[in-house]
């Protein structure tokens, strides 16, 4: 990257987390159509099919920290982030937000759950309403929820578009007539308008050039300073990850398989799948190392493999994987794996 990336600060961690998953799982299920319906009334075998999307994850994020999320497409990290936003219910299991069940919250405490929680998306100019000027992109969230009186919008709109570096004289522009990177501050500032303290970011400069990614991630860097934010990274970039969090959870189709600090999963990874994306990480003193892919296809999340998802690529597999899903279990202070070798170590 062109631009030097700010080191991230120690996290301030609280005794409660802002955000906890306990047993978290998400499915999506394809309703059978009419020919389905009329063949199973035949007696013929047929199911929905349903995508495992999420199962069954454990997870809690503490004030000050940068979480950093980490996976293969299709692992199931956005649709994690999607819940923690409080966009998708999940399917099983509790969000719980600052000690609270969010789907026990109603009136005003509901209400601020979901205002100091907010997403910024992968697709700067998906996540934008063409048809609204900048002005009102920015401006809309905060009127409608009584935070500023609409006489002070204009100038609390341009504090906002300042502090997520770009020029308030552009705001009667749409969003066609910026750039990717410019599109995704204001993508930015929008999450900002409504004041949270928790931002959970899906793969938010993945869409942008290198010379840019870099200014956007310093950019959330120092608002992390001056609004003392906490963050969920979602990523496939282990680069980033590294330099950006605090700690860092491993997904792999659907499920946690690894959590430690990031010094810790970068210095003595754990699991067989953490070791493996780590091996394709390209680094200045392996240049002439020639890089290997993890072996294998992701299986469908229609039909996840039974025991350890990860045993039908894994090198290292034997019968316990193929028949017991393993727990997250601590196999050293503060890291956590998921993986029948360190019960037979």
């Amino acid at each position: 990257m062109s631009a030097v990336l700010e080191a991230p600060r120690a996290a301030a961690q609280g005794s409660v987390p802002i955000i906890e998953l306990r047993g978290v799982s998400k499915r999506f299920s394809n309703p059978l159509d009419f020919a389905g319906r009329l063949v199973k009334r035949l007696g013929v075998k047929v199911r929905e099919d349903v995508v495992h999307a999420v199962d069954g994850v454990d997870l809690s994020v503490r004030k000050g920290e940068v979480v950093g999320l980490v996976g293969e497409s299709g692992c199931g990290k956005s649709t994690l982030g999607r819940m923690v936003a409080g966009i998708m219910p999940p399917s099983d299991g509790q969000v719980v937000w600052r000690g609270q069940d969010l789907t026990k919250l109603s009136g005003a405490d509901a209400k601020r759950a979901k205002l100091r929680t907010q997403m910024i998306f992968q697709d700067p100019y998906a996540s934008l309403n063409p048809r609204l000027k900048v002005a009102e992109i920015v401006g809309e969230a905060p009127q409608y929820h009584g935070l500023v009186p609409r006489g002070g919008l204009e100038a609390y709109v341009d504090d906002q578009l300042r502090r997520a570096g770009l020029d308030p004289s552009l705001k009667r522009r749409y969003p066609h007539q910026f750039s990717g990177g410019q599109r995704q501050r204001i993508g930015i500032a929008r999450a900002l308008a409504v004041q949270p303290d928790f931002l959970v970011c899906d793969e938010a400069v993945a869409a942008l050039d290198v010379s840019i990614q870099a200014q956007i991630l310093n950019l959330f860097m120092k608002l992390r300073r001056e609004l003392d934010l906490t963050y969920l990274f979602i990523s496939h970039d282990l680069g980033v990850v590294e330099h950006l969090s605090d700690r860092v959870v491993i997904m792999y189709l659907g499920r946690v398989v690894e959590e430690a600090p990031s010094e810790e999963v970068f210095a003595r990874p754990n699991h067989p799948y953490t070791r493996a994306l780590l091996a394709e990480v390209p680094r200045i003193e392996a240049r002439k190392r020639v890089f290997a892919g993890v072996q294998g296809e992701i299986p469908s999340p229609l039909n996840p493999p039974s025991g350890c998802h990860f045993h039908p690529r894994c090198p290292f597999a034997f019968d316990r994987c193929r028949a017991e899903r393993p727990a997250l279990k601590q196999v050293a202070p503060g890291h956590r794996s998921a993986c029948h070798l360190n019960d037979a170590a």
